[in-house]
């Protein structure tokens, strides 16, 4: 038989809780990483979809912004500028929409995603 030294006895237990804990510390930084990524798509495409809305009112409405603003509210974002810019027929242009997002990230709190997009519509032929 072959005797253990004394001093090493439990070290692998140390070794194997270390090795355990750097899981742990990985593996919630991928969720972190993943949740605010997800949040940062979600800003996206709630800002895409707004800007798609207000550039469907060019030439319709002179309330360019509501249907952006309507548009966010129900993706759970806050409209922080709408800028259309209209052509001189009035029925063409392009909208940007900058939004910004509330974002819950565990043991980080919580933090805001801004977003921007752009849409137009094209002049209509006579």
């Amino acid at each position: 038989m072959r005797r253990v030294r004394s001093g090493e006895k439990g070290s692998a237990t140390v070794w194997v809780l270390a090795c355990c804990a750097l899981l742990v510390v990985v593996g919630y930084a991928s969720v972190l990483r993943s949740a605010a990524v997800l949040a940062r798509h979600r800003a996206e495409a709630a800002a895409d979809f707004a800007a798609l809305a207000a550039a469907g009112q060019i030439g319709i409405s002179d309330n360019i912004c509501t249907a952006a603003q309507r548009l966010a509210a129900r993706n759970g974002a806050q409209v922080a500028s709408c800028t259309p810019a209209l052509a001189t027929d009035g029925r063409s242009g392009t909208v940007i929409v900058q939004l910004h997002l509330p974002v819950r990230l565990a043991g980080l709190g919580a933090g805001e995603v801004t977003a921007s997009a752009r849409a137009g519509r094209g002049a209509v032929p006579p």
